[in-house]
Parts: C-alpha cells; sequence; structure tokens
C-alpha cells in the first residue's frame, strides 16, 4: 500500500470522477484508475462503485477512506514540523477573491508576484465566489485567506485586515429627474427601478439590510456581477445604479452621481481570515507579507467625482 494510492482514492471520491481527480492530482487519468485497482487488489475488496454517472465509495470504500484522510493528513504534519523547524516555507495556499478585483482597488497580481519571489516554493490557488460563498469556504477551511466585500461588522469567527473603504452610491443618467441633485434619501427609491450588484455579494446584501432598515424592499430590475456594468446601464436610462462610489465618479460625462442619505452606506473590501489565524505555515507567510504590503485603507465617496 502507498501513500499515493490513498491519495488518489481520496481525490476520487472528493471529485467523483477520475478524470477530474487525475487534472487535480496533475497525473494521468490511466494512472489513477491503474493505482486505485492495484490498492484494491491488495485489499480484496472494490473501494468505489463505477456503474453510475458519479463514481462513489463502496460500503468498504467509506470504510477505508476516514483512514486514507488521516494517513494523509500525518505525512502532511510530520513536512510542516520539519519545515518549521527549519525556516522553510513551502506548501500550498489557497486564496479566494470576489470577481473582479482590478488594479484600481486591489492589485492582487502584484501583491502574489512579490510573495512568490519571497517564497518560491509555495503554490498559490486563487478562486472567484460572492462575500456569502467565500465567508463559508473560510469557515469551513477550504480557503485560507479571502478578499470580501462586506459591512462594517466583521462575521463572527473571522479576522479582517481593511483594504477599501466605500461608500455605496446612487447614479443616474444625465437628464433624469434625479440629476439635478446632490443627495437623495434611500427611502426616495423606493420606487424606482435599481440596478445592483446580485444577491450573495457584499454590497447586495448592504443595500437590502439598508432598505429594510428604511421600512421597504428595493425593486432590482437589473444585476450585473460587474461593477462598471451597472454604470453602463445606468448610463442608458434603465434605472438607478446602486454601486461603490469609484465605478460611478470615474464616468461623470455619463452619469451623475448623488450620496444617499437616512441611512448613508458604507461597504468594505477586506482581506479575511479565520479568527484563530491560518494553520499552515505558507497561509501564515502570506497573510503576513499581504498585511505589511497593502496600503492603509483608501476611502471613496460621492464628492470624489460628483457632477
Amino acid at each position: 500500500m502507498e501513500l499515493r494510492q490513498l491519495e488518489y482514492l481520496v481525490a476520487v471520491v472528493e471529485e467523483a470522477n477520475f478524470t477530474r481527480a487525475a487534472a487535480r492530482l496533475h497525473v494521468a487519468q490511466p494512472g489513477v484508475s491503474a493505482q486505485i485497482k492495484q490498492l484494491e487488489r491488495e485489499l480484496g475488496e472494490p473501494l468505489l462503485d463505477r456503474s453510475g454517472r458519479q463514481v462513489r465509495p463502496t460500503a468498504v470504500g467509506a470504510a477505508v477512506l476516514p483512514y486514507a484522510r488521516a494517513a494523509l493528513a500525518a505525512v502532511a504534519g510530520v513536512r510542516l514540523a520539519v519545515d518549521e523547524l527549519t525556516g522553510l516555507v513551502r506548501g500550498r495556499v489557497t486564496v479566494g477573491t470576489v470577481a473582479p478585483l482590478v488594479a484600481p482597488v486591489l492589485d492582487l497580481p502584484g501583491l502574489l508576484a512579490g510573495f512568490y519571489r519571497q517564497h518560491p516554493d509555495v503554490e498559490i490557488s486563487l478562486s472567484e465566489a460572492n462575500a456569502v460563498q467565500l465567508i463559508d469556504e473560510l469557515r469551513t477551511g477550504q480557503i485560507d485567506l479571502a478578499f470580501i466585500a462586506m459591512g462594517d461588522a466583521t462575521p463572527p469567527g473571522l479576522a479582517a485586515h481593511d483594504v477599501v473603504d466605500e461608500e455605496i452610491v446612487a447614479a443616474v443618467r444625465h437628464g433624469d429627474p434625479l440629476a439635478g441633485r446632490a443627495s437623495v434619501p434611500l427611502a426616495g427609491l423606493r420606487d424606482r427601478a435599481l440596478i445592483c450588484l446580485p444577491r450573495g455579494t457584499g454590497v447586495r446584501t448592504i443595500i437590502e439590510e439598508a432598505c429594510a432598515t428604511a421600512g421597504f424592499r428595493p425593486h432590482v430590475a437589473f444585476e450585473a456581477s460587474i461593477p462598471p456594468v451597472l454604470a453602463q446601464l445606468a448610463a442608458h436610462g434603465l434605472g438607478v445604479a446602486l454601486l461603490p462610489a469609484s465605478a460611478a465618479v470615474s464616468r461623470p460625462d455619463e452619469l451623475h452621481t448623488l450620496k444617499v442619505t437616512r441611512p448613508t452606506m458604507r461597504g468594505r473590501i477586506v482581506l479575511a481570515w479565520t479568527a484563530d489565524g491560518p494553520t499552515s505555515p505558507a497561509a501564515r507567510a502570506l497573510l503576513a507579507y499581504a498585511r505589511s504590503y497593502l496600503p492603509a485603507p483608501a476611502e471613496v465617496s460621492a464628492s470624489s467625482g460628483s457632477s
């Protein structure tokens, strides 16, 4: 019995597919199949049910799985202990981000490039999801660090380093009835078609909570996952965009930006991690580097470029 056979078994079960498991392990699919068949012959029992569309563990495979995972974890622990004693930083770090994080907000490629030059033995994996998914993945250990949009309160169980503190504003095309005003109470948008980020994003959650406080449910006519697209939709007269100020004030020729009052809304982009800290040396090293690399939070508001 070899460790790689146990690693292949765990990967196939988690992916429910030989091809996806092979891609995850960066090996050829026939090699994965051959090694698992060899393990099955050694144990004298089938470990995987290959009869359906998805590969599933047999009763014996399900019984073996916890021991396979424990063996792999033990080996990883041995490597980490040696690395910490020798001062060597290597391993794998998974970083989640809301999409898109563009250079004016965060130079993520620059941050990762600087870290990689210092620690070339660390593999870094990036994944994109909305704020709700990223928070859940941090709590369950699926990712080590995440750049997340959220409101004033940091979710329980997490710690955060502020990257951007940004006002959420209203934006309309020139000629809209609101275009002659500098501000609008949130309740004044009760009967207007709104243009927002999708549910599950930090900004959308902030908007929905503020509308509830103001006593109404927002009428969201258009959704887009990229703030500049929200600005474009508003510029075409499709409604009132509620979006981060940086996406609105950069388009003064197309949009009139208004401050939203009663209540005002602000959103943060933060670097988040679990409150008890990342477990691996590689993730701890990346967190320390990121906190030193990131500048003081930039504040963006409607007054930065309203017409």
